[in-house]
């Protein structure tokens, strides 16, 4: 089968070297234009695309897909299948009607559930005991065409951002390898999904890693390992100083303590939360290192409060 990959994230590198090892013929590689990153902000290409250069597979990096000139560009390749993951812009009608068999993403959930960019830190935010990925259709409408299969994964109290990144990335090679055989066999089915049933996460900000201890602590302990590494999760002092919370946060029964208020105890941070109190792991300062939150809790003065 012949396939354009369109894609940028890192999630959709396991899937790729899939690709590459299977039977497929890939014919190019769409991927965004580099782009400036790190404290230098040099200009750096996705890893996707020098995975593909040093296959000697074509790249093509256009400012926009929606444009005739990138469309036609793809369109004369005349591919049997076009596969999309985290590629990061809206495809038009026409793009999607290019492949010959079908234009299908994998989404890093189970959809309809989470439609959008922050699936992943929204389903352990939630507390969800499982997500996954979805091989679906692409329609116009984000995330909502009809699915084609989908692959579960467990989630669990040691479940960060990071962490089920790199598990969905495995997940989705698989996924992929399943749905393409059956494209080739001409056994892939399409199952409709349920727009009442359907949710929708935009992109997160690093602002949104901002902790709001009026919140219980079972849900901020949540939010914690669903922010990390991105956005992150920061709680600010008086001083106005911020303080980077990292995994993993423990909940307690607590309640002696006000809304943001921090005390040394059992040889850890606590914090009071809107209910109970969590038990910091590790902390970061401004300027400063990573370090349990007993090390960090030594060098406070008198009482502290968090906002």
């Amino acid at each position: 089968m012949k396939v354009v990959f369109v894609a940028t994230g890192d999630i959709a590198l396991p899937s790729w070297d899939w690709l590459q090892s299977s039977d497929c013929e890939i014919l190019a590689l769409v991927t965004q234009p580099d782009k400036p990153a790190g404290r230098r902000m040099l200009l750096t290409a996705p890893e996707v695309k020098l995975r593909a250069i040093e296959a000697g597979i074509p790249v093509m990096q256009p400012e926009s897909l929606r444009k005739k000139s990138a469309i036609d560009a793809v369109a004369a390749l005349s591919p049997d299948l076009i596969v999309v993951m985290a590629y990061g812009q809206i495809l038009t009608e026409r793009f999607l009607t290019i492949p010959r068999v079908a234009c299908i993403n994998l989404h890093g959930s189970l959809l309809p559930k989470y439609r959008g960019a922050s699936c992943i830190q929204a389903a352990i935010a939630a507390g969800d005991e499982e997500t996954g990925i979805t091989v679906m259709h692409m329609v116009r409408e984000l995330d909502a065409g009809d699915i084609v299969l989908q692959k579960s994964l467990p989630l669990d109290a040691t479940s960060t951002a990071g962490k089920v990144h790199d598990e969905l990335a495995e997940l989705a090679a698989a996924a992929l390898a399943e749905a393409i055989e059956l494209f080739a066999q001409g056994a892939a089915t399409r199952t409709a999904q349920d727009p009442m049933a359907s949710s929708y996460v935009g992109k997160m900000l690093r602002e949104d890693g901002r902790i709001d201890w009026s919140q219980p602590a079972e849900r901020l302990e949540k939010i914690i390992r669903a922010y990390d590494p991105w956005p992150g999760t920061f709680t600010q002092l008086e001083s106005g100083q911020r303080l980077k919370l990292f995994p993993f946060a423990q909940v307690m029964a607590d309640e002696s303590l006000e809304i943001g208020q921090a005390r040394l105890c059992d040889q850890c941070l606590l914090v009071g939360c809107g209910a109970g109190a969590l038990l910091l792991g590790e902390v970061q300062a401004e300027g400063g290192k990573r370090m349990s939150s007993l090390v960090y809790a030594r060098g406070m003065r008198g009482v502290v409060k968090f906002h």
